[in-house]
């Protein structure tokens, strides 16, 4: 986990990846910047797909706290990506 997000991973059988998003009301209240939150965890995770090893795990995504800013969107983006990585290199 990371200050924004908590991501867990599990491996599947299956030749694809699956995403779990979760993103409470109680964490943002309008629906547009929840559906704007999952739009950008949704592209971070099909540009991080390319990995052989992310294809084979099943994957939920989960936001601790509100993303205020622009600037907090790339930390978004950054901090999935880095836990992504490192999820995969335990299961390794």
């Amino acid at each position: 986990s990371s200050n924004l997000i908590q991501v867990y991973a599990k491996s599947n059988a299956l030749a694809y990846a699956r995403l779990g998003l979760i993103v409470s009301k109680r964490i943002e209240r309008h629906a547009v910047k929840r559906n704007r939150i999952k739009r950008i965890l949704r592209e971070t995770f099909r540009v991080s797909r390319q990995d052989e090893k992310i294809k084979t795990m099943d994957w939920v995504i989960r936001l601790r706290r509100p993303v205020i800013k622009h600037e907090n969107e790339l930390q978004l983006i950054t901090e999935t990506r880095l836990l992504m990585l490192k999820l995969v290199q335990c299961h390794d």
